[in-house]
């Protein structure tokens, strides 16, 4: 089959675009995205799509089937009646990249703050407050493949911002192709492949506190064949005392297209992490002396250590109006973790997805049903000894978990009219926690839990414009417990109930040339959420609430404030990312209808950049938190506000060459970027991490 000649292309897509005016709003004119059209358009004029010659992919054409473009992705999510958002890896590249932070810091809802290293405090719509250490409630997937453990542990130490094409955020529900089996939703962090990538491509970064990042790749396609790949290592020193870490990360896929309707890839990707750990301190040390490390980190050698694999593979086979994605991975992590105590881990998931799309009209109207499954099991040989100065000594236990999670969903959207569609859909989870003592010496407990998740939703779906979206939804969520509640607690393990809510939510989102638009308005309804009740050793012991509620307001705009003032082509671009909590107790027993400790009431995110049409950008930037905010449900004991202000230059020749310079909180503001939480604290209790003082980076990026 030979591929549409340019003018044939030109001539079949102007004429489609007369046939059809929805697919001017529809930006998939070229290869995939073409049998999506004609079905976006069946109702609308059936006989002009007859006369169109639509083009078809063709072995070895720039499209990969398994891993969609930005701009097809950007258009696949905004086919969900919730607020999702792609972030182009032009958003985050031309930076200081070095946490996830720096990826999604304008995404309104989301909650990223650094506490050392690459961990960060994170949370999506106030997920996960409870977990003063790793992440849960949010799935973090790379091409896909779970990031986080099988049991819903997560950390950030794998991801390495320099790697990806572009992130994808889903929040809460609206995650539904993953499972959403977590109140926040999931990110999923993507590679590019050899058909979207430079053939050749470094880069090098480098500024305070002895950071220095060197990044190399590769990508290409010979016909039917391609192949992308990437390596970085870095360096850093850290701003606080015993927080220096190195380590080097990889990752590579390799894609083989059969047909112009099947295509396989397989993915690997490894990680060596050495982080220390300066630890958390009371409020007044934060604020007065922010560089110093808590004295038990420093003496027995706090440090948390990670070396993972993981192997997958994806195959995409397209059936005339069906499309359907398989998969299978396996994921080996071995954790050496010296806190508390010296935690030896070793994580073995595996798993494997499915999913259908089946996109062809219903009773004369365009209709789009979505059927999928997801498996994720593993095994955790979980050994723990005392730490005695960073060295392992007596073995105080020795456990294995096994962890299962079998998902299944569907959704259907039925389109009423072109431009606005009705959404349904429900999932089922399956989940099973099960630990075997081998060893304790400190009460371990034996025990097994089943955990079955209905999840239904329904939403509305509205395109009254070009690139403009309106969208409203009711859903549910389901969200399994991990193995790390309850500990310390009076509750065993096994008796922790699975955490439910109920979200509504409204928004619209939209692009121009000169103003995007992402606005949500939420009220989430939860019962049993995961939260702090007990304490033991200044540590949160997590058991169940009874009813919480989560609501906010999500504001993201992007907008030129002046056009052509300097020279022609040139702008004044603001780009701010708002966002509104109200997460609180409802009616508790104990709390009333306290705050929930952990996130802001207010964070606010804007750059304000000068941009020249010969690639220089420049300009200031802002992170503003107006007011302080409760680190403990009894609401005694707060952090401080602040406001970071930096500055940014950028120059991008659009084809071989960008720079960057980047200066961070120039005024060297003394404040506490993230916190612990507790149930009850004092002006003692240990829970504050400060953030980091006056820094500059800089990087230098080339391609071929």
């Amino acid at each position: 089959m030979s591929r549409p000649s340019p003018r044939g292309r030109a001539r079949a897509t102007r004429a489609f675009d007369v046939a059809c005016p929805i697919s001017r709003s529809l930006a998939v004119h070229r290869y995939l995205g073409a049998m999506a059209l004609v079905a976006a358009c069946w109702p609308h004029n059936a006989k002009a799509q007859d006369a169109v010659q639509i083009p078809e992919i063709v072995v070895g054409s720039p499209g990969a089937l398994t891993s969609p473009g930005t701009e097809a992705a950007r258009r696949a999510v905004e086919q969900t009646p919730g607020a999702v958002e792609v972030v182009p890896d032009t958003a985050f590249k031309d930076t200081a990249a070095r946490t996830i932070k720096d990826i999604v810091d304008y995404t309104p809802g989301v909650w990223a703050q650094p506490k050392w290293g690459d961990d960060a405090r994170f949370s999506i719509r106030g997920s996960g407050l409870s977990r003063n250490f790793h992440l849960r409630s949010t799935q973090l997937l790379m091409d896909g493949i779970p990031i986080n453990t099988s049991d819903g542990y997560g950390d950030f130490q794998e991801i390495d911002p320099t790697a990806y094409r572009y992130v994808e955020v889903y929040k809460g529900a609206n995650a539904l192709r993953f499972g959403a089996n977590a109140l926040g939703g999931a990110i999923n962090f993507v590679t590019p492949t050899g058909r979207d990538a430079s053939v050749f491509e470094s880069r090098i970064d480098g500024g305070s506190y002895g950071y220095l990042r060197e990044q190399m790749s590769s990508g290409k396609a010979y016909g039917p064949f391609d192949f992308f790949v990437t390596g970085s290592n870095f360096t850093g020193d850290g701003y606080r005392d015993h927080s220096g870490g190195h380590g080097q990360r990889a990752s590579a896929n390799f894609g083989y297209q059969f047909t112009p309707d099947i295509e396989t890839r397989f993915y690997l990707n490894f990680n060596r992490v050495r982080q220390r750990i300066p630890g958390e301190v009371d409020k007044a040390s934060a604020l007065s002396n922010p560089q110093k490390a808590w004295t038990d980190n420093v003496n027995n050698d706090w440090q948390r250590n990670i070396d993972t694999a993981r192997v997958a593979n994806k195959t995409t086979l397209r059936f005339g109006d069906t499309t359907v994605d398989v998969g299978l991975y396996g994921i080996d992590r071995h954790l050496m973790h010296p806190i508390y105590e010296w935690l030896d881990y070793r994580y073995r998931d595996y798993g494997g997805f499915g999913r259908l799309v089946h996109e062809a009209p219903l009773a004369g109207h365009r209709n789009r049903f979505t059927f999928g499954i997801n498996v994720l099991n593993g095994t955790i040989d979980a050994d723990q000894y005392v730490n005695t100065g960073g060295n392992k000594g007596i073995k105080t236990k020795s456990l294995t978990q096994t962890p299962e999670n079998y998902t299944a969903y569907f959704e259907n959207a039925f389109y009423v009219v072109p431009s606005v569609a009705l959404v349904a859909g429900t999932q089922y989870l399956h989940a099973v926690r099960q630990q075997t003592v081998n060893y304790t010496i400190e009460g371990d407990l034996a025990g097994r839990a089943t955990f079955d998740l209905w999840s239904p939703k329904v939403g509305v779906l509205w395109e009254p414009a070009r690139d403009t979206q309106v969208f409203a939804n009711v859903s549910r969520s389901g969200e399994a417990p991990s193995f790390g509640e309850g500990q310390g607690s009076t509750v065993p393990w096994y008796d922790i109930k699975a955490q439910t809510a109920t979200t509504y939510e409204i928004g619209t989102r939209g692009r121009r040339p000169d103003f995007t638009w992402d606005v949500a308005l939420y009220r989430a309804e939860i019962r049993n959420e995961l939260q702090c009740f007990t304490n033991s050793f200044g540590n949160c012991n997590v058991t169940n609430a009874d009813r919480t509620v989560h609501q906010g307001l999500e504001l993201g705009f992007g907008v030129a404030l002046l056009k052509d003032t300097l020279t022609a082509r040139d702008k004044i671009w603001l780009n701010a990312a708002y966002t509104y909590n109200d997460f609180r107790y409802d009616n508790d027993a104990t709390f009333g209808n306290n705050r929930l400790p952990g996130a802001p009431p207010h964070y606010l995110r804007a750059e304000l950049l000068y941009k020249h049409p010969s690639g220089i950008s420049f300009g200031p930037n802002i992170e503003w938190v107006p007011s302080d905010y409760f680190v403990d449900s009894a609401n005694t004991m707060t952090t401080a506000s602040y406001m970071l202000w930096g500055l940014r230059a950028v120059y991008d020749d659009g084809k071989n060459v960008s720079a960057y310079i980047e200066a961070r909180n120039l005024a060297d503001t003394t404040y506490i970027a993230a916190t612990s939480v507790i149930d009850r604290a004092n002006a003692g209790s240990r829970l504050y991490n400060p953030g980091n003082g006056r820094s500059i980076f800089a990087g230098l990026r080339f391609k071929l």
